[in-house]
């Protein structure tokens, strides 16, 4: 497994990702933005052609490989790289290039990042990015989301994978309700990822909940605080890894919630 805990940068080659000021209009922009995030202390990066937020537009296979490809071959250069996508075909042109995880939000691809003998991230998702914050319904969310994310592990294992993550998929066909039951409940999660000997990944970087638990019902550029405090507490409840936006403060964030007690004590 990568270390842990560590922390994920992300780079959006996209003009529609949520959050403005993680969008990169152009190839040589998300490259710095990479390279300015390995500089902080990004553990990996995470680069993705294709916004996945509620509403988005597809995006055809070839588009998102012209966007994401340029990127992942120079990142690669300065650290690990992962390839945000639900494609096989953008997937594998990426590890091509260099990236040596895929990060893939529908949970489908575990077959080809098996073949391709590089690291997987499974996370949860109820529905598509059309369809999952319409009105999205669970009996129990916690159990729900394990029994799937077992079934990712346990695929992903069949398939050949020996560096796994699951993600429980924070802001992915969930209200808000959801997503607070779901980081109140981690431990759940965390004994999942015991049983599989895998990795957990959080994911709560200025996503629209943070907003809305405010009474103030936050944009995403005031979401800073949520983020922190939401990160802050994964990783004090068993995340092995956070993706995140702000990477200067989640590598500070880091380094604080690791410190031995007698240090921060003294």
């Amino acid at each position: 497994m990568a270390l842990s805990p560590s922390v994920m940068g992300i780079v959006n080659v996209t003009p529609d990702s949520f959050f403005p000021n993680g969008r990169s209009a152009t190839i040589d922009h998300a490259i710095q933005r990479g390279v300015e995030m390995f500089a902080a202390g990004a553990d990996i990066v995470d680069v993705g052609g294709e916004s996945t937020r509620p509403g988005a537009d597809d995006v055809t296979p070839e588009e998102e490989i012209a966007r994401v490809v340029p990127v992942v071959r120079a990142l690669a250069h300065h650290g690990p790289v992962s390839i945000d996508t639900q494609k096989p075909e953008v997937a594998r042109a990426a590890v091509a290039v260099g990236a040596t995880v895929m990060n893939d939000v529908s949970a489908s691809l575990m077959t080809v990042a098996g073949e391709l003998g590089v690291g997987y991230v499974g996370m949860h998702r109820q529905g598509t990015a059309q369809t999952m914050q319409i009105d999205p319904q669970y009996d129990n969310v916690v159990l729900e989301v394990r029994d799937f994310l077992a079934r990712v592990a346990d695929e992903s294992r069949r398939a050949g994978i020996t560096q796994l993550w699951l993600d429980p998929g924070i802001g992915f066909g969930k209200t808000s309700q959801h997503n607070v039951e779901l980081l109140a409940h981690l431990d759940v999660v965390r004994t999942l990822c015991d049983e599989f000997d895998c990795g957990l990944l959080i994911g709560t970087s200025r996503k629209r909940f943070l907003g809305t638990l405010s009474p103030l019902e936050l944009e995403v550029d005031e979401r800073l605080e949520g983020s922190i405090a939401t990160e802050a507490w994964s990783l004090l409840h068993g995340a092995d890894m956070v993706r995140v936006h702000d990477v200067p403060a989640a590598v500070y964030l880091r380094e604080l919630v690791t410190m031995p007690y007698e240090e921060v004590t003294t």
